[in-house]
């Protein structure tokens, strides 16, 4: 056998995403660039690793051994770039973060400084629901988790980041002379949602709920921006956080209606397992949040 750490590390990542499309998007790789590589890595092998079920990818049994067998080369290989980088002086390693979907418009900017100075440090960010963010949590895949909804039943330690304010939000045309509405108001709206598990979600209903308001006409839509979108072109609106919709309130495209009881008030934390025994990457980033919040805040939001 004659493979190169590259096709080991482009059958990861098909492994992981099981599509040759998203694997290329992740690894910054043309398509064809994927299945050539994915080819020359399979035809060593006189097994198949990977099979095509109408049009979806699937990783054979066979397949998932090489895959676990191929993390463990790859680890091997960081682990030794790191002890280098660790010899000359420099900070290096993994920084695994998955955060909430709304939480794209925050974490960035508190990472970006961080990962300026230590260039040698790998950053993973996911931006998924807060379901997955906590799965990912729970099974020790991340190092660290923003959400603006603390869990319940994790035994976590949270560091406060920023606040995190929800507003009621229409389109343009929407029209009242008042300059504070009741929560009746509701009950004459088509509200839009996030998907089930989404935390702006969650927030949304436990409103609503607290507040026993009934709604009668609603709209799930599955992403931030989606939901941003279908509220400029009026088909209804929705509570959504600040920090999403600046710039579409700028240009007007988007307006907030002042209602009894909003803005609700949430904050971004980041979170991490108790348990969890934090790599140097990650503990020189908690200290740099010490360090540099105020700052990132003060000059970003």
């Amino acid at each position: 056998m004659n493979f190169t750490l590259h096709q080991l590390q482009v059958f990861l990542k098909v492994s992981e995403t099981k599509s040759i499309t998203k694997a290329a998007e992740e690894l910054y790789l043309t398509q064809p660039a994927v299945s050539i590589q994915l080819k020359n890595f399979q035809d060593q092998f006189d097994i198949p690793l990977t099979e095509v079920v109408g049009r979806q990818l699937y990783v054979t049994d066979f397949g998932q051994e090489i895959a676990f067998a191929a993390q463990a080369i790859v680890d091997q290989v960081n682990a030794i770039n790191y002890k280098l980088a660790a010899y000359k002086g420099q900070l290096s390693g993994r920084l695994k973060i998955a955060s909430v979907s709304t939480g794209k418009y925050v974490i960035p900017y508190f990472l970006s400084g961080f990962i300026q100075e230590n260039p040698q440090v790998e950053l993973k960010l996911d931006v998924t629901n807060k379901v997955q963010v906590l799965n990912s949590l729970t099974e020790n895949e991340i190092d660290f988790a923003l959400v603006s909804i603390l869990p319940d039943k994790l035994p976590i330690q949270a560091v406060p980041l920023m606040e995190n304010k929800l507003y009621l939000v229409s389109g343009k045309r929407f029209a009242s002379e008042a300059d504070s509405l009741g929560m009746d108001v509701f009950q004459q709206l088509t509200l839009i949602y996030r998907e089930q598990g989404s935390g702006t979600r969650i927030t949304m209903e436990d409103f609503l709920n607290r507040m026993k308001i009934p709604v009668k006409k609603t709209l799930v839509l599955t992403s931030n921006e989606a939901v941003k979108q279908a509220v400029i072109a009026g088909l209804g609106c929705s509570i959504m956080p600040m920090i999403g919709i600046k710039n579409e309130l700028k240009q007007g495209d988007l307006r907030i209606i002042q209602v009894d009881g909003l803005p609700i008030q949430t904050y971004w934390n980041l979170i991490y397992l108790k348990s969890k025994r934090l790599s140097p990457a990650a503990e020189a980033f908690l200290a740099y949040l010490e360090r540099e919040k105020e700052h990132i805040i003060q000059q970003n939001f």
